[in-house]
């Protein structure tokens, strides 16, 4: 949005290790450039300055047939990358993915192993009620949250999922922000469908009541997008479906941005850089509101905070586990409280969206590599590209057991009609011989139908007659030529016949018991 995150990956990498966090993935993001041109840029910032190990995420911000799927295809089995990102928003910055490209970018995905990652919100809807909200006169942060209402969320989460899943592929939704966007998720669970959904540390840890405050830097302080949701109930429900395993992971999202910054939008809402801090608060805020109320027990806290998202993206049990033969990535969480503040945080941003939260506990000392770089005391031990590039492999067995069971054994189905004529024209055949047949048995008269005014062709016996009348015992007894009796023929003569004829009829009778039986008491 024409501006730099202030977060280098120095910087960056330093939150994280304070905050507990040993490894990171970013988004490589560079819509002017090919794929691997954006991967190497990222690469080469990143190498010389990050203190922890790190992975790239690739992002596709437009689609050229033979061009990005031969890029996504390299980036996977030469340079380690193996998610890729697109977004459904966006579309005035040029980076927003039609329906058409999705398709292919889900198909490229689950063609090489990868894992397709979308940004889901409906960027056309977006883009028509930004423009209503400034004619409005709504210039403010809180135009940024009315322009991106929830059910557009949840919209343009359930198109992701229907695309990825009529392709066959796997579906990671980042930053799920609303109850409208998690609803579609679990159903999508519930079909089948396999869909990872990611929540956030901001998500979880505050809500979208301040995109209404008085102070407009306060305010436009918590501008990401999907937005903060204002109901105060979003939180709790996004926490219970991280403790429920609905929800696999919990990420950061961190991209921020200074005060100075964020008022490029002072006069205009959509000119507000997007993007809150996280990436040092995300352990702490998530045992505070999820652990320590009883929601999260330690061991699922660890897998949405680090197994899962290791497993999902291969590099497990190398990350994500202490055992023998994994990498050197330890931290000793206990019981030391702290207060949240952007005085004493160690991003360069100037805000905090989790300013004043009190946490009982926190990282007590972290160890990377097999070295300590925080101890007990809260000393950070950090240089710079003391980190290392980590390559993702593809075809997560996490994700890709199950995609591969469904192409084997649950395929299109095709119908074999090669010999179907033939088999026609000899049932056809064996269908009349015995008609044949009969009809040397029972002869078929050719005279007119015996009812006045003629009726549905059927085989009747010649001892009928023509003109003759038909008799009660003759009738609905004459066999079809399926050998069953004619249930079809009309009674129904303009002579006035009736079948009951031959009949005695009564003229009165007295019903003793009528139906229903006879009635008692009062009468």
């Amino acid at each position: 949005m024409g501006t730099r995150t202030v977060d280098d990956f120095y910087s960056g990498t330093k939150a994280a290790l304070a905050g507990g966090t040993t490894m990171v993935i970013d988004f490589a993001a560079a819509s002017d450039v090919g794929l691997i041109d954006s991967y190497q840029r990222w690469r080469n910032w990143a190498d010389e300055k990050v203190c922890c190990d790190y992975g790239l995420h690739v992002i596709v911000t437009s689609w050229k047939d033979g061009v990005t799927d031969k890029e996504i295809e390299t980036l996977v089995k030469e340079k380690g990358v193996n998610s890729f990102k697109c977004f459904m928003a966006y579309k005035k910055e040029g980076m927003m993915l039609s329906d058409e490209d999705m398709v292919k970018l889900f198909a490229t995905c689950k063609s090489n192993g990868a894992v397709p990652m979308v940004h889901a919100e409906n960027g056309e809807a977006i883009e028509y009620l930004k423009k209503k909200l400034i004619r409005l006169g709504v210039t403010g942060p809180e135009g940024h949250l009315q322009s991106r209402p929830e059910e557009i969320e949840g919209e343009a989460t359930h198109r992701a999922i229907t695309l990825a899943n009529q392709v066959g592929s796997p579906l990671y939704v980042v930053h799920v922000m609303s109850k409208s966007a998690a609803e579609e998720v679990l159903r999508a669970k519930s079909r089948g469908n396999i869909v990872i959904g990611e929540a956030l540390a901001a998500g979880i840890g505050t809500d979208g009541t301040h995109y209404f405050n008085r102070c407009w830097r306060h305010a436009a302080g918590h501008v990401l997008s999907p937005p903060l949701r204002p109901d105060r109930n979003t939180p709790e429900y996004l926490l219970n479906l991280l403790a429920s395993g609905q929800l696999e992971t919990i990420g950061s999202d961190h991209c921020v941005f200074t005060s100075q910054q964020k008022s490029m939008g002072q006069a205009d809402f959509t000119k507000i850089p997007n993007g809150v801090n996280g990436i040092e608060e995300r352990l702490m805020v998530l045992w505070e509101k999820g652990v320590k109320t009883g929601k999260l027990d330690p061991c699922k806290f660890v897998a949405v905070t680090s197994s899962n998202i290791a497993r999902v993206f291969n590099i497990y049990p190398r990350k994500g586990r202490i055992a023998v033969g994994s990498d050197g990535d330890v931290v000793v969480w206990g019981k030391k409280p702290k207060v949240i503040k952007a005085e004493n945080h160690n991003s360069l941003v100037d805000f905090n969206i989790f300013e004043g939260l009190a946490v009982e506990h926190s990282p007590i000392a972290v160890v990377a590599n097999g070295k300590v770089v925080l101890d007990e005391d809260g000393t950070l031990h950090v240089s710079q590209g003391s980190g290392r590039y980590i390559p993702t492999p593809p075809f997560p067995n996490f994700i890709y057991s199950r995609v591969i069971e469904r192409e084997v054994n649950m395929g299109p189905i095709k119908v074999d009609r090669s010999g179907y004529v033939k088999e026609k024209e000899a049932n056809h055949k064996n269908s009349i011989e015995p008609q044949i047949t009969s009809t040397k048995q029972i002869e078929i008269s050719a005279a007119p139908s015996p009812y006045v005014g003629g009726g549905p062709p059927s085989p009747v016996p010649s001892s009928v007659g023509s003109g003759g009348s038909m008799t009660p015992s003759g009738f609905h007894q004459i066999q079809t030529r399926s050998g069953v009796r004619n249930l079809q023929d009309s009674t129904f003569k303009l002579t006035g016949e009736q079948i009951d004829d031959d009949r005695m009829s009564r003229t009165g009778i007295k019903v003793h018991n009528p139906p229903g039986g006879k009635s008692h008491g009062l009468w």
